[in-house]
């Protein structure tokens, strides 16, 4: 027998995520799929589960001086309607899905299930985000870049909660998402690209690239970044095979049921390419 938790609001939710061993479960846009029935019987959940999705804590939006702070179970439609959202961010989770699977799903869902080919995760690792994780006796930040390990591997104690995505402000010439897939929404992408940067009389002052679904998690580099700040557009114009070779041996995409790696690899690469020679300001 599966038991359902609905806890009244967070400090209970994390006193039974503390006595119980349970799943957890908010928009269910991805729990449900891996849980589901072919035989259209009910959903055959395989463990208790504790349903967050109702708690006031983790549904709401809001920012001080230096951060955005989105609530886990905020769902993906409210965050597109929030103007202090970033741009690239809205923009992002505009092309993830379709509108009843935004209304449902949540971004806290889409990072904790920690799929390279999650669409939001490509975004948030140009935004720089970082995680608030909740236990009953604690309270944690950590970067998005070191909570996701792997394939669906994340930091995260039996006992804890994402409770809030968090943004760091920042200001951008431009930003852009690219979304690859057999339709524009509502489909697992084959890759994905985001970029930012920042322009200063003619020079770039910030720049933020990253791949998604090209390696076992999302392909970000400051390293490289860091190399083209400072730059000129004008010289970069002319860098742009070279760039491009920086990056190459980062892409180390697979060959799976949506796409062949060859394909995954040339199509990011290009991508790259229209990035940088289109950068202006």
């Amino acid at each position: 027998m599966v038991n359902a938790f609905v806890p009244k609001n967070l400090n209970h939710c994390l006193e039974i995520l503390n006595d119980q061993n349970v799943r957890i479960v908010a928009g269910g846009t991805d729990i449900l799929i891996q849980n589901r029935s072919h035989t259209s019987m009910l959903i055959g959940f395989k463990s208790d589960v504790v349903y967050i999705a109702n708690l006031e804590e983790l549904n709401k939006i809001y920012e001080d001086d230096e951060f955005i702070y989105i609530g886990s179970c905020v769902s993906l439609e409210k965050i597109i309607e929030e103007t202090k959202v970033p741009k690239l961010l809205r923009d992002t989770i505009l092309e993830m899905a379709s509108p009843a699977i935004r209304h449902t799903g949540t971004l806290g869902g889409n990072i904790g299930n920690a799929s390279p080919a999650g669409d939001s995760l490509v975004s948030l690792y140009v935004l720089d985000c970082e995680l608030e994780i909740k236990s009953y006796n604690n309270t944690r930040r950590v970067m998005l870049i070191d909570f996701i390990q792997g394939v669906r591997k994340i930091n995260l104690e039996r006992n804890e909660l994402i409770t809030k995505i968090i943004l760091p402000k920042a200001e951008f010439t431009n930003s852009y998402f690219k979304k690859v897939g057999p339709r524009l929404t509502d489909a697992i992408s084959k890759l994905s690209f985001s970029g930012a940067y920042k322009v200063n009389k003619k020079v770039i002052t910030d720049i933020r690239i990253a791949f998604g679904a090209v390696s076992k998690t999302i392909v970000r580099s400051k390293e490289i970044e860091n190399r083209i700040i400072g730059l000129k557009i004008k010289d970069i114009a002319g860098m742009v095979n070279e760039i491009v070779s920086w990056y190459e041996p980062l892409i180390k995409p697979i060959d799976d049921q949506r796409s062949n790696k060859e394909y995954r690899k040339e199509v990011a690469l290009n991508l790259l390419r229209d990035f940088l020679r289109n950068l202006e300001g």
